[in-house]
């Protein structure tokens, strides 16, 4: 069995330390925020490709606010 690298080796080395009725809720909470995590990088990721792609442009305020107005 290839031995684990320490990205993995050390969280699973500290769930060993936790008493078993915690174990799972942790888990659990590394994997909600890993996930978070992934969706964030993705729609960076996405972000990044459409500026780009010059699909962005600056984004004026005071004109959003003028036009907000006019839709009253």
């Amino acid at each position: 069995m290839a031995p684990m690298n320490t990205t993995v080796k050390t969280p699973a080395e500290a769930l060993e330390l936790l008493p078993e009725p915690m174990r799972e809720s942790a888990v659990a909470y590394i994997m909600e925020q890993a996930e978070k995590y992934r969706v964030l990088k993705q729609m960076i990721d996405e972000g990044i490709a459409d500026v780009e792609a010059g699909n962005v442009k600056e984004w004026n305020f005071e004109e959003f606010l003028r036009e907000a107005r006019l839709t009253e």
